[in-house]
């Protein structure tokens, strides 16, 4: 490991910083001090070492063998939001939803309030496409900035990240470091309006006080993931101490003992169902890393 401006922990447990709060141990854990820090790193860290970037760690299962690698997370230091013009934002990655679409009602700029609802960073939103409520990344990404697993620092625009639903192109190992979004005119007082709308849904339909990872799968093409998973049987299901949420079929729910290993199993066991039941084939929208136990 080379010398570092940041904090480097080895064998740091990764269950407090994921919300299923399982899995096992990171070999190291990163919190760079700033990009330039975490470029030097990568361009210093053997090639043939594995690099995980966790955000807030909502949409995760870490499993219970941890993590072989190097986990970077970014703090602070990227939680940033500045306002560049009328409608446009630039963000670190490590802002949050809530963060960024409460900087755009203060700045009285439109089209970011469905953030509000994403309960992730924003490098966890390009990344990913995150999205809710009919809006998604890419309808406000103008480019984003990146640190290659080389160590190289390249600023990536929108089509250059090949968006799809909840998939983007960008190239593995890269880490993002920042984003700017651009939206339009807006009320700061209609703005905050829809974002106590949006926050009052998620309320509503989603077990937002529960040991969770978000949305468990993918929306298929002329379906709901929630239906299909309720028409399955699944409501309820338990596998150890995971459970399908009864609130929210597409949410699953760590009762409190449940291990990762129980968490995929119990997700593996919907898919089949689901699969047996309707022929539709669910693609999970939470990421599995590391190795089991």
């Amino acid at each position: 490991m080379s010398a570092v401006r940041g904090k480097l922990t080895a064998q740091a447990p990764l269950a407090p910083l994921v919300w299923f709060k399982s899995g096992g141990a990171a070999r190291w854990l990163y919190e760079p001090a700033d990009a330039d820090d975490l470029a030097q790193f990568l361009a210093d860290l053997d090639p043939a070492i594995p690099v995980l970037a966790l955000g807030l760690g909502s949409n995760l299962i870490i499993r219970d063998g941890g993590w072989p690698g190097v986990v970077i997370r970014l703090g602070k230091p990227f939680a940033t939001v500045e306002r560049l013009d009328a409608t446009t934002l630039r963000c670190g990655a490590g802002a949050s939803g809530i963060l960024v679409s409460s900087t755009a009602r203060d700045a009285g700029i439109a089209g970011l309030e469905f953030l509000r609802s994403i309960p992730g960073t924003v490098g966890g939103f390009v990344r990913m496409n995150g999205g809710a409520y009919g809006r998604e990344t890419a309808d406000i990404l103008v480019e984003c900035d990146i640190v290659l697993r080389s160590g190289e620092r390249r600023t990536l625009d929108r089509a250059a990240l090949g968006y799809t639903y909840r998939h983007s192109e960008l190239p593995d190992g890269a880490v993002v470091v920042g984003a700017t979004f651009r939206g339009e005119p807006g009320d700061p007082a209609a703005i905050q309006a829809e974002m106590d709308r949006i926050a009052a849904a998620r309320e509503a339909s989603q077990p937002l006080r529960s040991k969770t990872g978000g949305s468990t799968f993918k929306n298929p093409d002329g379906h709901k993931a929630w239906a299909l998973v309720d028409a399955a049987g699944c409501r309820g299901l338990t596998i150890g101490g995971a459970q399908v949420s009864e609130k929210h079929t597409n949410f699953l729910i760590n009762t409190g003992t449940a291990t990762s290993a129980d968490i995929e199993a119990l997700g593996e066991e919907v898919r089949a169902r689901v699969k047996a039941q309707s022929g539709v084939e669910l693609e999970w929208e939470i990421q599995r890393v590391g190795v089991a136990k």
